[in-house]
């Protein structure tokens, strides 16, 4: 049951995420910031991992705390679903078109985080919704979740599809590095016998 939930609270924010690593892309992500949520939506119908999501934060002040403080406890969900990774590809990547975007993604789930971020907005923001953020997200999903990410925006004119691109691209290579592998199921993915 490759299944967790994990609860969040700080004077900031209070949040619950349920993840399903073997899912088929359900979600229901209610976060008070509609860009968000929409990107979450994204990332979980393409990683095919059932995700929901509830957070309350102090969104008087901005967004930043109720985005960086999901991607704090999206990580850890991951981290606590996939246990010892016995069985999973580890590895994943994806080269994602929409429309002028064209994103490249790249991940290892080797327990060293690791963010390298190489994606350049045309606008400050999207409605409402600060672009800088979007890294904030990653930050701290790598960080918490023990994921080596890289993320290179190779083309964009239009800030919406940037971002989105980003986010399908990374939830492409989730799917890819967290399904079994077929040929070596009961095996840790590493030399070292420990990930």
């Amino acid at each position: 049951m490759r299944r967790a939930t994990i609860h969040r609270q700080t004077s900031e924010t209070e949040i619950e995420v349920t993840v399903d690593l073997d899912g088929t892309g359900s979600y229901d992500n209610r976060t008070g910031v509609g860009f968000f949520d929409h990107m979450l939506d994204q990332l979980s119908r393409h990683s095919l991992i059932d995700m929901t999501v509830r957070a309350k934060g102090d969104l008087h002040i901005d967004d930043h705390h109720t985005v960086e403080d999901t991607g704090i406890a999206l990580g850890q969900a991951l981290v606590e679903a996939l246990g010892d990774k016995r069985g999973i590809r580890r590895y994943g990547a994806c080269l994602l078109p929409m429309d002028d975007a064209l994103v490249r993604a790249a991940l290892d789930l080797s327990a060293r985080p690791y963010l390298v971020w190489n994606v350049e907005f045309t606008a400050p923001r999207i409605g409402t919704f600060d672009t800088e953020l979007v890294r904030e997200f990653f930050q701290a999903l790598a960080t918490h979740g023990g994921i080596t990410l890289h993320v290179d925006a190779l083309h964009g004119l239009n800030a919406h599809h940037v971002s989105e691109a980003a986010f399908k691209a990374v939830a492409r290579a989730l799917r890819e590095a967290v399904e079994p592998d077929p040929r070596k199921s009961d095996a840790i993915p590493s030399t070292k016998g420990a990930l």
